[in-house]
């Protein structure tokens, strides 16, 4: 029952947009944080998704947090039988993230980027995505057309937009709303 109302959050019309729009604000306008205020986001978030947990029968867990490559505040959980967690292809994984990350803006008054991730699960999916949008922009470049990629949740939009950012052969564009918007990778 808890792994279906989390996942209802993410699949809420119209709020995976705002969701985007909040990820690409926060990398956007990234402000220099002290160590303090640093410790102050993660203990918040830390707090948020130990609560979370008490709904899911984990069992014990350890929360190890850390830098992204982005800036963004990883917090990853280690423990057994953390499936549960993870969910259909991430999705109550996505939305235990939407929920640290609401409450942790709602009690500093302040987005900051959080990832909540399962031993490693995002991390590899994260490889996953960077790999597919570089083979993606080395048939739009070798093509001389548009590749489209398969629908994805803001979070892994994000992570192709950042993947190709740099790559002077092509662009990236987010098309369709809700569940079908995907990423576009455009030759130059």
């Amino acid at each position: 029952m808890t792994e279906e109302l989390l996942e209802e959050v993410i699949a809420e019309e119209g709020f995976e947009e705002v969701v985007e729009e909040a990820l690409e604000e926060a990398t956007d306008e990234k402000e220099a944080f002290t160590d303090e205020e640093i410790d102050a986001i993660a203990d918040t978030a830390i707090e948020a998704l130990q609560s979370i947990l008490k709904y899911f029968d984990v069992g014990e867990v350890t929360i190890d947090e850390y830098d992204g490559d982005e800036g963004e505040l990883i917090l990853d959980i280690t423990g057994d039988n953390l499936a549960i967690l993870i969910g259909r292809h991430g999705k109550t994984l996505d939305a235990v993230q939407l929920i640290v990350s609401t409450i942790t803006t709602h009690k500093l008054g302040f987005r900051y980027p959080i990832v909540v991730d399962v031993e490693g699960y995002k991390s590899r999916q994260r490889q996953k995505l960077e790999s597919i949008a570089r083979n993606a922009a080395k048939k739009a470049a070798q093509q001389h057309r548009s590749v489209k990629l398969r629908p994805m949740t803001p979070y892994e939009r994000r992570i192709v937009h950042v993947a190709l950012r740099d790559d002077p052969r092509v662009d990236t564009a987010s098309e369709g709303e809700g569940s079908t918007r995907h990423v576009v990778v455009i030759p130059q």
